[in-house]
């Protein structure tokens, strides 16, 4: 069987003919108003942007359908809630409307679409968390890749850093929040080793996650992922579910640094992308250097899957909002 990799019904993720020209590079929800994306402005004093005090949910839409909605939605209340932030601005109904709506001012085929929740801020002179107004906002561009499928044919290069991962003690990984610092400086460090991407550690020298991503490897023959210090993605949960159906065993637990060098196949897990080949680590290739069995088994049933409906909930095209604003 070929390693080439395939991407049923995929097009180049440019944005359909006939896209408002207002909206062509994105929409945002701001106060209550859908605006195009680059007017979209976030208050100075927000303890979102002062402090990263924020969680966020990130949903693709694949050939007009929105993927894992109802769990993205889940876990989005799930971090509001661990944050301790009042649900009162971002009842379910009204983020499916925004949802929708933000995708239909568009008219985008393929999207990526994040929905956001800030501390907001108390009043001035106060620090006072618990004073905060939570403001809720959420914006759509077009589909977003980690690695393109051109790159993913010959697999990223990616960087194990020694960095650690902000440690569960200081911040729940099970929260989807914007502490990226440390990836920040870990992709600064990739990029100078002439990596494409980086995976940081905890503090006992484990892999943990990126930028965005979980992490799969096989060693050993088996199929491996870290257990803990890192995000329970959405790519990751579908990865695991369908790992089942291919009767492919996944293991959960540590992996070290040295160890995860021995993978003969790796892949990253991401919304942004799906399944994405990982070619060498730390400048040693991996395996043959070209997409592994497993790697490219999974692949093309996730999105075989997605192309005929899987997990999908269509975008209701015609549902436009009546508060868009098309401009100043």
């Amino acid at each position: 069987m070929s390693n080439k990799l395939v991407w049923p019904a995929y097009r180049t993720g440019m944005p359909d003919r006939g896209i408002d020209p207002a909206f062509e590079k994105g929409s945002a929800y701001v106060d209550g108003t859908i605006v195009p994306i680059e007017e979209a402005k976030v208050p100075l004093l927000d303890w979102g942007f002062l402090r990263s005090d924020a969680c966020q949910e990130t949903i693709s839409v694949w050939d007009g359908s929105f993927f894992r909605l109802s769990d993205h939605l889940d876990r989005f209340h799930r971090s509001i809630q661990r944050l301790r932030m009042d649900t009162a601005p971002v009842e379910r109904a009204d983020v499916l409307r925004v949802a929708h709506e933000l995708v239909a001012a568009c008219g985008f085929r393929d999207a990526y679409v994040q929905i956001i929740m800030t501390r907001g801020r108390p009043p001035i002179g106060s620090r006072d968390l618990r004073l905060c107004s939570n403001r809720f906002q959420a914006f759509c561009m077009p589909y977003m890749w980690v690695a393109d499928p051109k790159k993913q044919e010959t697999g990223m290069a990616l960087h194990i850093s020694r960095r650690v991962r902000v440690p569960a003690q200081s911040v729940d990984p099970l929260v989807k929040h914007y502490h990226w610092l440390d990836f920040e400086m870990g992709l600064l460090e990739a990029y100078e080793n002439g990596a494409d991407t980086v995976v940081l550690s905890d503090l006992n020298g484990n892999i943990t996650e990126g930028p965005g991503f979980n992490v799969f490897a096989v060693i050993d023959g088996s199929l491996r992922t870290p257990s803990s210090g890192m995000l329970d993605g959405m790519t990751r949960r579908t990865v695991m579910e369908l790992c089942s159906e291919l009767n492919v065993a996944v293991v959960e637990e540590n992996i070290s640094f040295e160890r995860f060098l021995k993978a003969s196949e790796i892949f990253l897990t991401t919304t942004a992308g799906g399944i994405i080949p990982v070619s060498s680590v730390n400048g040693t290739t991996v395996g043959s250097g070209g997409v592994g069995e497993q790697t490219r088994r999974i692949h093309h049933s996730y999105w075989h899957k997605r192309s005929n409906g899987w997990y999908g909930e269509p975008v209701v095209y015609t549902h436009k909002a009546s508060s868009v604003r098309k401009s100043h």
